[in-house]
Protein backbone atom coordinates (compact mmCIF):
# COMPACT_ATOMS: atom_id res chain seq x y z
CA UNK A 1 0.00 0.00 0.00
CA UNK A 2 1.98 2.98 -1.29
CA UNK A 3 1.26 5.69 1.26
CA UNK A 4 4.01 8.20 2.02
CA UNK A 5 3.63 9.60 5.52
CA UNK A 6 5.00 13.04 4.66
CA UNK A 7 2.13 13.43 2.16
CA UNK A 8 -0.54 12.62 4.75
CA UNK A 9 -2.46 15.18 6.81
CA UNK A 10 -3.56 13.14 9.86
CA UNK A 11 -6.32 15.14 11.51
CA UNK A 12 -8.63 13.31 13.91
CA UNK A 13 -12.07 14.06 15.25
CA UNK A 14 -13.80 13.26 18.53
CA UNK A 15 -16.81 11.09 19.30
CA UNK A 16 -19.09 14.08 19.84
CA UNK A 17 -18.12 15.38 16.39
CA UNK A 18 -18.95 12.00 14.81
CA UNK A 19 -22.33 12.00 16.56
CA UNK A 20 -23.16 15.41 15.09
CA UNK A 21 -21.63 14.82 11.64
CA UNK A 22 -23.58 11.61 11.12
CA UNK A 23 -26.77 12.21 13.18
CA UNK A 24 -25.88 9.18 15.30
CA UNK A 25 -28.58 8.14 17.74
CA UNK A 26 -28.21 5.97 20.82
CA UNK A 27 -29.50 3.04 18.78
CA UNK A 28 -26.96 3.76 16.03
CA UNK A 29 -24.11 3.63 18.54
CA UNK A 30 -25.14 0.10 19.54
CA UNK A 31 -24.78 -1.15 15.97
CA UNK A 32 -21.79 -2.91 14.45
CA UNK A 33 -19.97 0.08 12.95
CA UNK A 34 -17.17 0.42 10.41
CA UNK A 35 -15.25 3.69 10.26
CA UNK A 36 -13.83 4.09 6.74
CA UNK A 37 -10.77 6.35 6.35
CA UNK A 38 -10.94 7.07 10.09
CA UNK A 39 -7.30 8.11 10.29
CA UNK A 40 -6.39 9.24 13.82
CA UNK A 41 -9.98 9.95 14.90
CA UNK A 42 -10.73 9.00 18.49
CA UNK A 43 -14.25 7.79 17.65
CA UNK A 44 -13.09 4.17 17.89
CA UNK A 45 -11.17 4.71 21.15
CA UNK A 46 -13.97 6.62 22.86
CA UNK A 47 -16.56 4.06 21.81
CA UNK A 48 -14.32 1.25 23.12
CA UNK A 49 -14.11 2.93 26.52
CA UNK A 50 -17.92 2.97 26.57
CA UNK A 51 -17.99 -0.77 25.99
CA UNK A 52 -18.84 -0.53 22.29
CA UNK A 53 -16.80 -1.97 19.44
CA UNK A 54 -15.96 -0.06 16.24
CA UNK A 55 -13.71 -1.29 13.44
CA UNK A 56 -11.63 1.40 11.72
CA UNK A 57 -9.90 0.95 8.36
CA UNK A 58 -7.27 3.29 6.94
CA UNK A 59 -3.94 3.08 5.07
CA UNK A 60 -2.47 5.21 7.88
CA UNK A 61 -2.43 2.13 10.11
CA UNK A 62 0.72 0.85 8.47
CA UNK A 63 2.56 3.40 10.62
CA UNK A 64 3.34 3.36 14.33
CA UNK A 65 1.61 5.61 16.82
CA UNK A 66 4.82 7.59 17.27
CA UNK A 67 5.15 8.17 13.52
CA UNK A 68 1.53 9.35 13.27
CA UNK A 69 1.96 11.68 16.25
CA UNK A 70 5.13 13.18 14.78
CA UNK A 71 3.43 13.77 11.44
CA UNK A 72 0.42 15.40 13.13
CA UNK A 73 2.71 17.82 14.95
CA UNK A 74 4.41 18.68 11.67
CA UNK A 75 1.16 19.77 10.00
CA UNK A 76 -1.23 21.03 12.66
CA UNK A 77 0.11 24.60 12.94
CA UNK A 78 0.04 25.04 9.16
CA UNK A 79 -3.58 23.87 9.04
CA UNK A 80 -4.55 26.29 11.80
CA UNK A 81 -2.80 29.14 9.95
CA UNK A 82 -4.68 28.31 6.74
CA UNK A 83 -7.98 28.45 8.63
CA UNK A 84 -6.96 31.71 10.31
CA UNK A 85 -6.24 33.22 6.89
CA UNK A 86 -9.73 32.39 5.56
CA UNK A 87 -12.11 33.36 8.40
CA UNK A 88 -15.18 33.71 6.18
CA UNK A 89 -14.95 30.06 5.10
CA UNK A 90 -15.72 28.67 8.56
CA UNK A 91 -18.65 28.55 10.97
CA UNK A 92 -17.67 28.98 14.61
CA UNK A 93 -20.59 27.25 16.29
CA UNK A 94 -19.04 23.94 17.34
CA UNK A 95 -15.64 25.45 18.23
CA UNK A 96 -15.24 28.65 20.22
CA UNK A 97 -12.14 29.84 18.40
CA UNK A 98 -8.93 28.69 16.69
CA UNK A 99 -7.36 27.53 19.95
CA UNK A 100 -10.43 25.49 20.82
CA UNK A 101 -10.30 23.90 17.36
CA UNK A 102 -6.61 23.08 17.76
CA UNK A 103 -7.11 21.56 21.20
CA UNK A 104 -9.97 19.45 19.87
CA UNK A 105 -7.72 18.06 17.14
CA UNK A 106 -4.86 17.48 19.60
CA UNK A 107 -7.15 15.68 22.04
CA UNK A 108 -8.58 13.46 19.32
CA UNK A 109 -5.13 12.37 18.14
CA UNK A 110 -3.90 11.84 21.71
CA UNK A 111 -6.93 9.66 22.47
CA UNK A 112 -6.34 7.73 19.25
CA UNK A 113 -2.62 7.20 19.86
CA UNK A 114 -3.13 5.95 23.42
CA UNK A 115 -5.65 3.38 22.22
CA UNK A 116 -3.86 2.53 18.98
CA UNK A 117 -0.58 1.78 20.76
CA UNK A 118 -2.37 -0.84 22.88
CA UNK A 119 -4.98 -2.10 20.43
CA UNK A 120 -3.24 -1.91 17.04
CA UNK A 121 -3.29 -5.70 16.64
CA UNK A 122 -6.70 -6.27 18.24
CA UNK A 123 -8.61 -6.26 14.95
CA UNK A 124 -10.19 -2.87 15.67
CA UNK A 125 -7.64 -1.03 13.50
CA UNK A 126 -7.40 -2.58 10.04
CA UNK A 127 -4.91 -1.60 7.35
CA UNK A 128 -6.83 -1.01 4.13
CA UNK A 129 -8.27 1.58 1.80
CA UNK A 130 -11.05 2.24 -0.65
CA UNK A 131 -12.16 1.20 -3.19
CA UNK A 132 -11.53 -2.38 -1.98
CA UNK A 133 -12.08 -3.49 1.60
CA UNK A 134 -11.18 -6.87 3.05
CA UNK A 135 -14.50 -7.47 4.82
CA UNK A 136 -17.35 -9.87 4.21
CA UNK A 137 -20.61 -8.90 2.50
CA UNK A 138 -22.89 -7.05 4.93
CA UNK A 139 -20.44 -7.61 7.78
CA UNK A 140 -21.45 -4.29 9.37
CA UNK A 141 -24.73 -2.60 10.18
CA UNK A 142 -23.40 0.89 9.50
CA UNK A 143 -20.35 2.30 7.70
CA UNK A 144 -19.26 5.91 8.23
CA UNK A 145 -16.85 7.87 6.07
CA UNK A 146 -15.62 11.19 7.46
CA UNK A 147 -13.70 13.82 5.48
CA UNK A 148 -12.55 11.72 2.56
CA UNK A 149 -15.13 10.86 -0.10
CA UNK A 150 -16.52 13.97 -1.84
CA UNK A 151 -14.16 16.26 0.12
CA UNK A 152 -11.33 15.23 -2.23
CA UNK A 153 -13.41 15.26 -5.42
CA UNK A 154 -10.71 17.18 -7.25
CA UNK A 155 -8.22 14.39 -6.47
CA UNK A 156 -10.43 11.32 -7.07
CA UNK A 157 -12.70 10.96 -10.09
CA UNK A 158 -16.33 9.88 -10.42
CA UNK A 159 -15.49 6.23 -11.00
CA UNK A 160 -13.39 6.07 -7.85
CA UNK A 161 -16.19 7.62 -5.82
CA UNK A 162 -18.81 5.28 -7.26
CA UNK A 163 -16.65 2.20 -6.71
CA UNK A 164 -15.89 3.33 -3.16
CA UNK A 165 -19.55 3.96 -2.31
CA UNK A 166 -20.60 0.58 -3.75
CA UNK A 167 -17.84 -1.14 -1.80
CA UNK A 168 -19.05 0.44 1.42
CA UNK A 169 -22.55 -0.76 0.57
CA UNK A 170 -21.21 -4.25 -0.02
CA UNK A 171 -19.81 -4.49 3.51
CA UNK A 172 -22.51 -2.53 5.38
CA UNK A 173 -26.30 -2.39 5.37
CA UNK A 174 -26.26 1.41 5.60
CA UNK A 175 -23.64 4.03 4.88
CA UNK A 176 -23.26 7.69 5.78
CA UNK A 177 -20.73 10.10 4.25
CA UNK A 178 -19.80 13.59 5.50
CA UNK A 179 -19.15 16.28 4.29
CA UNK A 180 -20.51 16.70 0.77
CA UNK A 181 -18.42 19.77 -0.06
CA UNK A 182 -14.98 19.76 -1.65
CA UNK A 183 -11.91 21.36 -0.08
CA UNK A 184 -12.86 24.42 -2.12
CA UNK A 185 -16.20 24.66 -0.27
CA UNK A 186 -18.16 23.73 -3.39
CA UNK A 187 -20.68 20.87 -3.74
CA UNK A 188 -18.90 17.80 -5.07
CA UNK A 189 -19.19 17.48 -8.83
CA UNK A 190 -19.71 13.72 -8.39
CA UNK A 191 -22.54 13.82 -5.87
CA UNK A 192 -25.65 14.23 -8.05
CA UNK A 193 -24.63 11.53 -10.52
CA UNK A 194 -23.83 9.09 -7.73
CA UNK A 195 -27.18 9.70 -6.04
CA UNK A 196 -28.95 9.18 -9.36
CA UNK A 197 -27.04 5.94 -9.98
CA UNK A 198 -27.82 4.61 -6.52
CA UNK A 199 -31.52 5.44 -6.67
CA UNK A 200 -31.74 3.77 -10.09
CA UNK A 201 -29.98 0.62 -8.89
CA UNK A 202 -31.83 -0.64 -5.86
CA UNK A 203 -30.64 1.76 -3.18
CA UNK A 204 -32.26 4.63 -1.32
CA UNK A 205 -29.90 7.60 -1.27
CA UNK A 206 -30.84 10.83 0.50
CA UNK A 207 -29.09 14.00 1.60
CA UNK A 208 -29.84 14.85 5.21
CA UNK A 209 -29.01 17.94 7.30
CA UNK A 210 -26.78 17.48 10.33
CA UNK A 211 -26.13 19.63 13.39
CA UNK A 212 -22.38 19.91 12.73
CA UNK A 213 -21.04 22.67 10.48
CA UNK A 214 -17.46 23.92 10.26
CA UNK A 215 -16.92 24.33 6.51
CA UNK A 216 -19.43 27.06 5.65
CA UNK A 217 -22.36 25.27 4.02
CA UNK A 218 -21.00 21.87 5.01
CA UNK A 219 -23.90 20.72 7.17
CA UNK A 220 -25.24 17.79 5.14
CA UNK A 221 -24.44 14.10 4.83
CA UNK A 222 -25.27 11.40 2.31
CA UNK A 223 -27.21 8.47 3.74
CA UNK A 224 -27.68 5.30 1.68
CA UNK A 225 -29.70 2.18 2.45
CA UNK A 226 -30.53 -0.91 0.45
CA UNK A 227 -34.20 -0.98 -0.52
Amino acid sequence: MAVVLDKVIPLGRLLDEYIKMFNLTGDDLEKKILGVADGPASFNAEMYHQGKIVTSVDPLYQFSGEEIWQRFNQVVENIIEQIKATPKDWVWSHYKNLEDLKQSRVQAVKNFIADYNQQRNSGRYVLGELPKLAFKNQEFDLALCSHFLFLYSDHFDYNFHLDAVLEMLRVAKEIRIFPLLTLGLKPSQHLDNIIEYLNNNGYQATIEPVTYEFQRGGNKMLKVNSN
